[in-house]
C-alpha cells in the first residue's frame, strides 16, 4: 500500500483556508509605504504651489503698480482681498471638512486656484485683477488646511514631515518663483507669469484627483495602514468645539503674525531695497534669497529643534531674527541689507512646522485637522493682512517704514508664542 505524502504549503502561496502569509503581509506592507510616499508627494506639490503664490508677488509689485498706475495703498489692495479670501477659506474649511471631507476639500480649493489665475493671467482691470487674489486666497486656506491636518494626523515623523512640507513649499515654490517672476516683470506682457501658474494649478488639481479620488481622510489614511482617528464624545459641531479652545487661538494668532513677517520681508523688500538702499532691476533676487534662507533654516535646523526643544528653540531663532532685522533698518548697506534678509529667512524658517508641531500635541485628536484649518488659514491671512499694512502706512510716511515695522511685528510675534500653553492634549 503506498503511503501518501503530505507537501508543506509554500511560504509564497495563500493558505487554502485564506490565512495571509508572511509574504502576502510583506507586499501589502510595501505598497502601503509607496502609497504613503505618493500621496504625501502630492501634498508637497499642492504646498509648492502656495510657496510659488507667495513668492510671485513681491517681485511683480513694482510692474503692477506702473501696469495700473496705483500707489502704494491701492496696490496694497491685492494683499486686502487676498486676506478676505484666506479667511473665507478657512471658516469655510470648519464646515466643509465635517460635511464632505478631505479628498473633495482640497480638490475644491485647487479648483479656486485654476479660475483665480485664468483672471489674473489676462491682465484684467485693476478690479478683477484684485478678485482673483481673493479666489485664489480661498483656494489656498483650503488646500493648506487639509494637508497640514493630513501630516499631523501621520503616525511615522510627523514632525519630520510637516518640516519637509513646508521647506519644499518654501524650496521649489518660494524660492525659485521671484527668479521666473522677476524675469516676467521686466517684459511687456509680464501677466503671462500667471499664465505659468495657471498651468501648475491645473497640474495640482489632476494629481489631487489621481492619488485621493475626492475620498475622506479615514479612507485614505486606511490606505497606508493607519487606523482612523478617534472621535470625541461631545454633541456640539466641530466649529463651537475648535472655537471654545483657548490654544486654538493663540497658534492662529502666532500663526497669523508669523506668516504676516514672512510676506511682509518677501513683499516688500524688493520695493524698500530699490527705493531706499538704491538697488537695480535685479533686486527680485533678493527676494528668492529671503525665501532661500527660510528653506535652509526650516531643514537644517530640525537637529537643532530636537536637541533644545521646539519650544525653547523658537524663542532664540526670534530673539537672533530681531538682531539682524535691527541690522538690516541701521546699517545702510546694499549687498549687506541683502545677506542679512537671508539670514534672517533662515532664522525665521523653522517656526511654522514648529508651531504646527506643538499644535499637534497640545490639541484634542480628533479635532486636529478643524484646527490646524484654522490655524493655517488665519496664517494666510495674515500673509494679506500684514503688507496691506504695511503699504498703507508706506504711502503715507514712505517704504522706510518697512524695518520698524517688521521689528514691532516680531517681537509682538515673540511675545505671543510665550503665551501658548506647553500642555498635553486634552481628549476629552
Amino acid at each position: 500500500m503506498k503511503s501518501i505524502q503530505l507537501q508543506e504549503p509554500s511560504a509564497d502561496v495563500p493558505s487554502p483556508t485564506g490565512d495571509v502569509t508572511p509574504a502576502d503581509q510583506k507586499g501589502e506592507e510595501n505598497g502601503q509605504r509607496r502609497r504613503a510616499r505618493i500621496q504625501f508627494a502630492t501634498l508637497c506639490w499642492s504646498l509648492y504651489l502656495a510657496g510659488w503664490n507667495d513668492g510671485t508677488t513681491g517681485p511683480l509689485l513694482p510692474r503692477i503698480q506702473r501696469a495700473y498706475n496705483v500707489n502704494f495703498a491701492v496696490v496694497s489692495l491685492l494683499f486686502v482681498f487676498a486676506c478676505i479670501g484666506f479667511i473665507t477659506g478657512a471658516l469655510s474649511n470648519l464646515v466643509l471638512d465635517g460635511r464632505y471631507g478631505f479628498g473633495k476639500v482640497i480638490v475644491l480649493g485647487s479648483l479656486f486656484q485654476v479660475v483665480a489665475y485664468c483672471f489674473e493671467s489676462a491682465a484684467p482691470p485693476f478690479p478683477l485683477f484684485v478678485l482673483g487674489y481673493a479666489i485664489n486666497g480661498v483656494g489656498m486656506a483650503l488646500q493648506n488646511a487639509q494637508a497640514n491636518g493630513f501630516v499631523a494626523s501621520l503616525r511615522d515623523n510627523p514632525e519630520m514631515k510637516m518640516g519637509i512640507l513646508h521647506a519644499v513649499r518654501l524650496c521649489a515654490g518660494a524660492f525659485s518663483s521671484p527668479l521666473v517672476a522677476t524675469q516676467f516683470a521686466q517684459q511687456p506682457h509680464w501677466s503671462l507669469h500667471y499664465l505659468c501658474s495657471f498651468g501648475m494649478a491645473l497640474l495640482n488639481s489632476i494629481l489631487l484627483i489621481a492619488v485621493f479620488r475626492l475620498k475622506n481622510q479615514d479612507e485614505c489614511l486606511a490606505q497606508i495602514g493607519m487606523p482612523p482617528c478617534e472621535k470625541g464624545n461631545s454633541d456640539r459641531s466641530q466649529f463651537r468645539q475648535v472655537f471654545a479652545l483657548r490654544a486654538v487661538h493663540l497658534l492662529a494668532f502666532f500663526i497669523l503674525v508669523y506668516v504676516g513677517v514672512e510676506v511682509t520681508v518677501g513683499g516688500w523688500i524688493v520695493t524698500y531695497i530699490i527705493d531706499v538702499r538704491g538697488g537695480g532691476p535685479s533686486s527680485g533676487y533678493i527676494s528668492s534669497g529671503f525665501f532661500g534662507g527660510l528653506t535652509a533654516g526650516r531643514v537644517s535646523l530640525l537637529w537643532v529643534n530636537r536637541k533644545v526643544g521646539e519650544r525653547r528653540a523658537l524663542f532664540v531663532y526670534a530673539f537672533l531674527a530681531i538682531g539682524l532685522e535691527l541690522i538690516v533698518w541701521l546699517v545702510p548697506s546694499l549687498v549687506g541689507g541683502a545677506v542679512t534678509v537671508s539670514v534672517v529667512g533662515f532664522f525665521l524658517g523653522p517656526m511654522y512646522p514648529i508651531a504646527m508641531n506643538h499644535a499637534g500635541r497640545v490639541l484634542p485628536r480628533w479635532l486636529l485637522t478643524g484646527s490646524i484649518g484654522w490655524i493655517a488659514g488665519s496664517g494666510q491671512a495674515g500673509s494679506a493682512l500684514l503688507p496691506f499694512m504695511t503699504g498703507a502706512i508706506a504711502s503715507k510716511s514712505g517704504i522706510k517704514t518697512l524695518q520698524p515695522i517688521l521689528v514691532s511685528m516680531m517681537a509682538f510675534m515673540t511675545f505671543i508664542w510665550a503665551l501658548v500653553p506647553d500642555s498635553a492634549r486634552r481628549d476629552d
